[in-house]
């Protein structure tokens, strides 16, 4: 479900339970392997990446729906998730292989840096589509990342990005061809590792203040 390994001092997170939707073993899995690389010494850094077609298509919307009173407890989770990454100890870098929709979407936007791939695969939030409005929670990473015209844009049309438009609209940093991803982020995320890691920390916490007080209750 969940691979982590070591390039130097690049941790790279390989997300492999297909759409990598967010139920509760995956959202334990990816903590799990995060408590990995935040309690490493020395010099680092952290790439996610998904796998094939996707990077995360986000909630897992079929179990949402039959997880009653777990409903609440698993939103509450992916929350903390996006606070955690938003506010990592470390430089970040999401290496978008492929869609990234909805909860996918805003886990690559909190990232520190993203490189999304040139020529297939859309970064989207579908929620004005499919009639779910965004909670306070959700939409606290977009407004605390994006420029306000893609976010106003993103937001209330849905519109789907492509690798050339989520470069131009701000959403990402970076776009390489398919087989180039993961290379570029784990390049960018190793001239990012020896950042000193308290300060990072502290200046996420003061850049992101809002939307940690929002996602951390």
């Amino acid at each position: 479900m969940i691979d982590l390994e070591q390039d130097g001092s690049v941790w790279i997170l390989r997300m492999r339970a297909g759409e990598n939707r967010f139920g509760p073993d995956w959202l334990d899995a990816v903590n799990a392997a995060l408590d990995q690389v935040e309690g490493a010494t020395g010099p680092r850094a952290l790439v996610t990446t998904g796998e094939g077609k996707f990077y995360s298509n986000g909630l897992d919307l079929d179990w949402l729906a039959t997880a009653g009173d777990r409903a609440g407890e698993n939103l509450t989770s992916v929350y903390r998730l996006l606070g955690r990454v938003l506010a990592f100890p470390a430089l970040t870098v999401a290496a978008v292989n492929g869609h990234a929709f909805g909860g996918g979407a805003l886990l690559a936007t909190a990232h520190d840096f993203a490189v999304m791939r040139e020529d297939r695969g859309y970064w989207c939030m579908p929620e004005a589509d499919i009639g779910l409005p965004l909670s306070p929670q959700l939409l606290s990473v977009l407004t605390a990342k994006l420029p306000a015209r893609a976010l106003q844009e993103a937001v209330l049309t849905g519109r789907r990005y492509g690798g050339p438009a989520a470069l131009s609209a701000g959403i990402v940093h970076e776009v390489a061809p398919a087989d180039q991803v993961l290379a570029a982020a784990v390049r960018r995320a190793g001239e990012l590792a020896d950042k000193d890691s308290r300060v990072t920390a502290e200046h996420k916490q003061m850049l992101y203040a809002a939307a940690l007080k929002v996602l951390q209750g």
